[in-house]
């Protein structure tokens, strides 16, 4: 069992940067792969980024490629999304997600393991 709860949402300006982290307990961290989701109000839940176990390995979402970077210390057990150059269509409720590192795709199969969300509001 992983336990995560996220943290660091907020409203910030168009342009503006906000980062969001995710605190794991319960289990060996490195053994499991991370991912941030977002959702819209109205719209389905979608990918946002991965990370391998290590580290390693990431992938994005064409929409937030080189705008945001997905990062994680295995010593601290945290996981960290940097989002820059925040756009009105970022805003959303985002949310960690956990599975065991054993798969390449970084959407499938679902993540078995969530926190409850943080709010990330860029005014239009």
């Amino acid at each position: 069992q992983v336990h995560l709860v996220e943290s660091g949402g907020g409203l910030v300006q168009a342009g503006g940067s906000l980062r969001l982290s995710c605190a794991a307990s319960g289990r060996t961290f490195s053994e499991y792969s991370m991912a941030w989701f977002r959702q819209a109000p109205g719209k389905e839940r979608e990918f946002v980024a991965h990370i391998s176990g290590s580290g390693r390995t990431t992938y994005y979402a064409d929409s937030v490629k080189d705008r945001f970077t997905i990062s994680r210390d295995n010593a601290k057990n945290t996981g960290n999304l940097q989002m820059n150059s925040l756009k009105p269509e970022d805003t959303a409720v985002y949310y960690c997600a956990a599975r065991i590192d054993l798969y390449i795709d970084p959407t499938s199969p679902p993540y078995n393991y969530w926190g409850q969300g943080t709010q990330v509001t860029v005014p239009s």
